[in-house]
């Protein structure tokens, strides 16, 4: 994918439709067809909103179905994904992207080309990161052949030091292992994030990231992928190439609440002044 002409802007702002519990999960209705509806009809909500708020884009993930599976999902969650997923795409023409957590990049990549996404998020692509789930390892080499096989221009953005994990090894920190995930791994884009879902990016290791671009040559982009808000946005496109929004665009700043158009508005105005 060309990064600048799908968004529209060098600088893209991408908001987050945080999927509730899908049927099968933990904490979803006990009435599947219930908890089916109730997913649809929040993800077309908030798309709607992120839309009328001015994102550039919109990112899809079943963030209520923890505790997650470490890598390949159940059929039914890729089934109940591609629903939701489709319905967003019908109210929206944004750019959108699809992810399958923890961190199942066939199952992403399959919605994606059922539904004519344009990118999908991959939280470990290159390397190993330990989780809640265990060691979550990187399947950089299926996940491309998977999208040659089914011939689809498909972004994959992958995150380096992803939140709500730690690396294996000391090396496995942010900045080296950026050259890994864009130079070796391909990725379309790179997110960096802050330890935790709503937390802050570092900035020292967000410039540490973007410098070790520069030092490899490359010009792969590098969003910001948590803890963004209308105060500090500006300063971090200062740095970042993009971010991936979610929390700071919900009702009241809750991240399983729905989204907020005043607020996402807020935020474009905020991103828009430097941009």
């Amino acid at each position: 994918m060309e990064f600048e002409s799908t968004f529209g802007t060098a600088a893209p702002l991408l908001g987050m439709v945080h999927l509730p519990p899908l049927p099968g999960a933990p904490r979803a209705p006990d009435d599947g067809r219930e908890a089916m509806r109730a997913a649809v009809d929040r993800a077309a909500s908030d798309a709607r909103a992120l839309d009328r708020g001015g994102v550039d884009g919109i990112v899809i993930e079943n963030f209520g179905d923890a505790p997650f599976y470490a890598d390949e999902v159940p059929p039914h969650v890729v089934a109940a994904v591609t629903r939701a997923a489709t319905a967003v795409a019908a109210e929206t023409d944004l750019p959108l992207g699809i992810n399958v957590l923890r961190n199942d990049a066939e199952a992403a990549l399959s919605v994606a080309a059922a539904v004519g996404a344009d990118f999908v998020r991959v939280n470990v692509h290159t390397g190993a990161r330990v989780t809640d789930q265990g060691i979550v390892q990187g399947r950089a080499h299926q996940t491309l052949r998977l999208r040659d096989r089914l011939g689809v221009d498909v972004g994959v953005f992958a995150d380096t030091d992803v939140k709500h994990s730690a690396p294996l090894t000391p090396e496995g920190h942010t900045a080296e292992s950026f050259a890994d995930t864009a130079e070796r791994g391909l990725a379309d884009a790179v997110i960096a994030s802050g330890a935790g879902t709503g937390e802050a990016v570092d900035t020292e290791a967000l410039e540490a990231v973007v410098a070790e671009r520069e030092r490899h040559g490359l010009d792969t982009p590098v969003l910001v992928g948590s803890g963004v808000t209308p105060e500090t946005v500006a300063d971090l496109l200062g740095v970042a190439d993009g971010a991936v929004v979610g929390t700071a665009l919900k009702e009241n700043g809750e991240t399983t609440a729905p989204v907020d158009a005043d607020r996402v508005a807020r935020l474009v105005a905020a991103a828009d002044a430097v941009r």
